[in-house]
């Protein structure tokens, strides 16, 4: 009867876990952000003549319908499982090393004798936690893609062979682990540091649920990165902030983009670090890993046992 109970609460979590990203502001695919892309995404296509309708550019049976479109929805179901079972009960690590940061700090250097206010505190807070936390996504995304071990893992979100919102979520579940521990990492850190700073006038709560810039990112077609909506910027804009035309580049199956644009939010990594390609450069994309290794992944099974085989 317990273990019963255990799955109705896990599958009942899961369940609400899928719903919050419609309906929380902090998810991708919250529903205001999807409006907001749409808005875009119809500036886009009436910007040049198109051979299909409006509806078929926006709901496309290849696009929702398709094969890889159901790997996306089954990976994000199986994912949201794993969140509640593996990952939340570890995001309290994330509490503990900003308590123990905030320790190791005062026991180093003494308590802050400053007095910065409240508000500043919060401001530098808001923007290192995106400018640091998208440089440590960048960092670990290159990695995804250089070692071999954790490509196997990574070649699963690049197997869409079309794009829609939901490839977002088109994560292996070993890399969702991998994703997560950076997040956490990376959160609990900078908390305790801005704690130290702030001498306890800041909670760790009101740190935690700092997102400004986050939502100027995700309001402004974050959802467009998953798509065939060639929105593009500005090349001087390009070699600041990634485009959803420049992400759809590093979906490319073609191998003069592979490991390229590999910024999340900020390109000016990829441009530090050579990995940097302008959208006026590319005229068409195909998406996938090639005709030849696409047939590897054209299941949600095979999505999910391909990275343990020897070829």
């Amino acid at each position: 009867m317990e273990l019963i109970n255990d799955i109705y609460t896990y599958l009942h979590d899961a369940i609400s876990l899928l719903v919050s990203y419609i309906v929380s502001p902090n998810k991708r695919i919250y529903y205001l952000y999807l409006l907001s892309s749409a808005v875009l995404a119809t500036l886009v296509y009436y910007s040049k003549p198109r051979k299909t309708s409006i509806i078929e550019y926006f709901f496309g049976k290849k696009h929702w319908w398709g094969q890889s479109a159901f790997t996306d929805y089954g990976l994000m179901t199986l994912n949201s499982l794993v969140k509640v079972i593996l990952i939340a009960p570890f995001l309290i690590f994330s509490l503990k090393i900003a308590f123990y940061t905030h320790e190791y700090i005062i026991d180093t250097w003494g308590y802050f004798k400053g007095d910065i206010p409240k508000s500043f505190i919060i401001g530098l807070y808001t923007i290192t936690i995106f400018v640091l936390g998208d440089f440590t996504s960048w960092l670990l995304h290159y990695l995804q893609h250089k070692i071999p071990f954790l490509w196997r893992f990574h070649a699963i979100h690049h197997s869409a062979t079309v794009l829609n919102p939901l490839t977002q979520y088109r994560i292996h579940p070993v890399e969702l682990l991998f994703n997560n521990a950076r997040s956490i990492i990376v959160i609990g850190v900078l908390m305790g540091v801005f704690e130290y700073l702030g001498n306890g006038r800041v909670s760790y709560f009101t740190f935690n649920s700092v997102n400004v810039l986050n939502f100027i990112f995700l309001f402004f077609g974050a959802n467009l990165r998953h798509s065939s909506v060639e929105l593009k910027y500005p090349s001087w804009l390009e070699v600041v902030f990634i485009s959803p035309y420049q992400h759809q580049i590093h979906h490319s199956n073609a191998e003069e983009h592979f490991d390229k644009n590999m910024g999340a939010k900020l390109a000016i990594w990829d441009w530090m670090f050579g990995t940097l390609i302008l959208s006026k450069s590319v005229d068409k994309i195909k998406f996938g890993l090639g005709v030849a290794e696409d047939a590897h992944y054209n299941s949600l099974w095979k999505n999910i046992i391909r990275p343990f085989k020897s070829n």
